[in-house]
């Protein structure tokens, strides 16, 4: 229904395109370029990170082949680094950064970093907040209820807060994944470091849009709510 309200199509959809267009045409550009860059030893993903897990005393995390591109991950639950095809067997700038972001995450997990802490409390919630909190807004909507859209932007206070604390764990297992490669004597050029910053960066960026994105939702909500009363 929000669909046909001018203040959401202003609001929220077309910045939302905006926003995750450019974060993703940026992210594209990037690995376009870093994707096809030889790295400066000319090791394969898996190689990078065999490096980096015995200079850091990560040995303990596995790894693991997964479908798509862009799809590699963390798994804290089975201590996995799922990696896709292109990270995993090219010697290029970009599966340096990207399994070294990752292992940046393993490493947090590892030192019970405060910032995953915080996240990981939440995890419960965001798997059903979402959900919960739509269906409470529209029928506060349809029925007219403030007190069923209040407890909705509630629950959808959760999705925002989420993507907030996702920012610093972001950032700083990319903050990680370049120290730990310079510490495995791994980043030999500065076109290593270079690409491996504007990799990490770009992908920052998603999360970024993902935060504005919950942001203006919730705020867009707000106002309904406002306009009842």
């Amino acid at each position: 229904m929000f669909f046909f309200d001018t203040n959401y199509l202003i609001l929220v959809l077309l910045p939302t395109i905006v926003l995750s267009g450019l974060a993703q045409l940026w992210v594209s550009s990037a690995f376009q370029k870093w994707g096809n860059t030889r790295n400066g030893l000319g090791m394969t993903g898996v190689s990078i990170g065999e490096r980096i897990k015995q200079s850091a005393g990560l040995t303990a995390v596995r790894f693991e082949s997964v479908a798509g591109q862009m799809s590699d991950h963390f798994d804290p639950a089975d201590n996995v680094v799922r990696i896709s095809q292109d990270v995993a067997t090219k010697p290029s700038v970009a599966a340096m950064a990207i399994i070294a972001h990752e292992l940046g995450h393993a490493q947090q997990y590892q030192e019970k970093s405060p910032l995953i802490a915080m996240r990981s409390f939440l995890v419960p919630a965001m798997r059903l907040s979402p959900s919960i909190s739509y269906g409470l807004i529209v029928a506060g909507l349809l029925f007219n209820a403030t007190g069923l859209l209040t407890l909705g932007i509630i629950f959808f206070s959760v999705v925002v807060v989420f993507s907030l604390l996702t920012l610093p764990v972001e950032f700083d297992a990319s903050r990680r994944g370049l120290k730990l490669l310079q510490e495995a004597g791994l980043a030999t050029t500065s076109q290593d470091v270079t690409g491996s910053r504007q990799i990490l960066t770009a992908a920052a960026m998603t999360y970024v849009a993902a935060f504005l994105t919950s942001l203006l939702t919730l705020l867009y909500y707000i106002s309904l709510l406002q306009r009842r009363n």
